[in-house]
């Protein structure tokens, strides 16, 4: 990208960027790989570990190639004009061309921005892994999960984050973080896919509880860990901004744990390590689009509905529809990306605690439903396209027989554990 000669490099800035990208690396490896891998059943620990790696790798190779440029190249964008270039970007960048070490963004090094950015790509995905567990080909996985990096993703990201004259940057939606490019993003997809893949076997009959949750708590927290850097790191900067998101994303992810807790407490008789594990991701997700306009009194606020909410949609609302969502991707990730991103524009008003430059609450919330309705149209309808393509093509499950030995077994020939 093209940048003022009279912008410096600045350390301090260049050595937190490198801090949070790390953390955000964290989140993917191993944090929801093992968050995930805890949830499923003994026997499909190893495929979801190798999904969320195989993920990381297939999209680091695709950013590089192409994704980066379709995503961040704003050559010759300015704010209000249309046409294509509002909902992708250029080829400048294609294989990363012109990048050098001395390449700025901003007061980062660029090829440091673009590793950032890369850790959200590979995140991306790799939650869509949760709604379809247990019961999805791993080759089918791959050729998904580089589809839809293209055609839903990386087009997505530049409407949102693509610099003047991007749709939804233009049209003024707030998503400091990834509410909508992300978590919204990815639970629709992720509802869709268990939607079009089928149930698991023997669902919802046959009990399917978690094989090991120390792993699922041990990935929430390094999810809880690496989102500082999700969320502190927008702000591309080592200044007030990056540290007033970390706080509200602590305040928020305390509440919604807490919150899903007290009422799981009250409706199930007992708060279980799951509930909380899943009541601080849910907080997490709520605080991403807001983290960077809202105050710690609507964290707080935030987090206890994204708790609550979270908690009926993933138990109740889920049993009533009856689709088999392995891992609530969508109970959690979709709904409370939702909420966020419409609770962003009230809570970004300073009247109630924010620190935008939001001047009608209720002009800001009608913006902030332009951008989550269009994210779940797009992110639907591209999503059912690419998986109805590859289930009448190669397949999208295995066969009845893989699935009741298991994945590990059935698709890589590996044991999670040593049974003699």
């Amino acid at each position: 990208m093209p940048m003022r000669s009279d912008v410096l490099l600045n350390s301090g800035d260049t050595a937190w960027m490198l801090t949070a990208t790390t953390l955000v690396l964290l989140m993917t490896l191993p944090g929801l790989a093992l968050f995930y891998g805890g949830m499923v059943r003994a026997k499909n620990l190893l495929s979801v570990l190798m999904q969320c790696f195989a993920i990381t790798a297939v999209i680091t190779v695709l950013w590089i190639v192409f994704g980066y440029s379709l995503a961040f190249d704003d050559t010759g964008m300015t704010a209000g004009v249309t046409g294509w270039r509002s909902f992708i970007g250029g080829s400048t960048h294609v294989m990363l061309a012109g990048l050098t070490p001395s390449s700025l963004h901003g007061t980062i090094p660029e090829a440091l921005f673009v590793m950032y950015q890369l850790t959200f790509a590979i995140i991306t995905p790799a939650l869509i892994v949760g709604a379809t567990a247990e019961r999805m080909k791993f080759s089918a996985l791959l050729v998904f999960a580089a589809l839809w990096f293209t055609v839903v993703y990386v087009p997505l990201a530049h409407m949102v984050w693509g610099g003047p004259g991007s749709f939804l940057g233009d049209l003024g939606v707030i998503d400091f973080a990834g509410g909508t490019v992300v978590h919204i993003n990815a639970g629709i997809a992720g509802l869709v896919g268990c939607l079009v893949i089928g149930k698991r076997r023997g669902f919802p009959h046959t009990p399917m509880p978690p094989h090991n949750l120390g792993y699922t708590l041990i990935g929430a927290s390094m999810l809880w860990l690496g989102w500082f850097g999700f969320n502190g790191g927008s702000a591309v900067a080592a200044n007030g901004s990056a540290a007033m998101a970390m706080l509200v994303t602590q305040v928020a992810t305390a509440a919604a744990a807490l919150g899903w807790t007290a009422v799981e407490w009250i409706v199930h008789r007992r708060p279980s390590v799951l509930g909380i594990a899943s009541g601080a991701v849910a907080g997490l997700v709520a605080i991403t689009p807001a983290a960077g306009t809202c105050g710690p009194g609507g964290a707080l606020v935030l987090g206890l509905a994204a708790g609550v909410v979270c908690f009926f949609c993933a138990t109740r609302l889920k049993r009533r529809l009856g689709y088999d969502d392995s891992l609530d991707v969508f109970g959690v990730h979709a709904v409370a990306g939702i909420l966020g991103a419409l609770l962003t524009g009230p809570l970004a008003s300073p009247g109630l605690g924010g620190y935008g430059t939001v001047t009608s609450a209720l002009g800001q919330l009608w913006i902030q439903f332009e951008g989550v309705a269009f994210t779940v149209v797009y992110s639907a309808a591209l999503s059912y396209v690419i998986f109805k393509v590859i289930a009448r093509t190669m397949g999208l499950r295995v066969d009845e027989e893989q699935e009741e030995l298991g994945l590990d077994l059935a698709l890589h020939e590996e044991r999670g554990y040593n049974l003699s």
